[in-house]
């Protein structure tokens, strides 16, 4: 993202924020409705055009391809596919908002599955992953717990209505997996690549980038993930 926040020689650097928007980049943070917000997380976009902005894609003459990369979301402006979220003192950025599941064939962004989990007290952080299951796709949901909650069939049910009501039945999880660390790179991203990688028996690539490369362990061999 060095290209919408850098760095600010003559402001202070506060610890997990990027200092300021580039220069010339109109960075703003919006919410599911499309209004910018501050002190709250969103998506990250690009109110204007700016110096870096690509014009086309190559090999996509009616620029379809390009339009849905960028402008699908939130009409005629640029949305990035990050979360972020504006400060006081800076900008924060949590991750890619934009990874796509396919189960049944069906594109679903795990954005709108974050967006509902996270209205829920009982847990404090999330991943959503896809797995590859009897020809299709499955959608598996890991929680990290608030502290004393357990993971009951009650809040199993609960989850999966909250997310049922809020979007469709194909963006409710085939199965919800209580985990006690959730992997991020060093610069604060969720990796949600990593946890498939590891789910499926492959290798992860680059986990040098990794902060808690030790919580992939947690996704290794998990009875719940095997066929039964």
């Amino acid at each position: 993202n060095g290209c919408f926040m850098l760095g600010n020689p003559i402001g202070p650097v506060y610890a997990g924020e990027l200092q300021a928007p580039s220069l010339g980049v109109n960075v703003q943070c919006f919410d599911p409705q499309g209004k910018p917000v501050v002190n709250q997380k969103g998506e990250l976009v690009v109110t204007t055009s700016y110096p870096s902005m690509p014009l086309y894609f190559w090999n996509d003459p009616n620029q379809e391809k390009y339009q849905s990369a960028y402008f699908d979301v939130y009409p005629d402006v640029w949305t990035h596919g990050d979360y972020i979220e504006i400060t006081d003192t800076g900008i924060i950025i949590f991750g890619r908002s934009d990874t796509v599941l396919k189960p049944g064939g069906v594109r679903i962004g795990t954005a709108e599955i974050y967006r509902q989990v996270e209205t829920l007290d009982e847990v404090t952080d999330s991943v959503v992953v896809g797995q590859d299951w009897e020809g299709d796709v499955r959608v598996i949901l890991f929680l990290k717990l608030a502290e004393g909650v357990e993971l009951t069939e009650d809040l199993i049910n609960k989850i999966k209505t909250t997310i049922r009501k809020n979007t469709t039945p194909r963006h409710v999880p085939a199965k919800i997996i209580a985990i006690d660390d959730i992997p991020y790179t060093i610069s604060g991203k969720k990796v949600e690549k990593a946890v498939k990688n590891v789910i499926h028996n492959e290798s992860v690539p680059n986990i040098d980038a990794l902060a808690n490369p030790q919580s992939l362990e947690l996704y290794k061999n998990l009875e719940e993930l095997q066929p039964s």
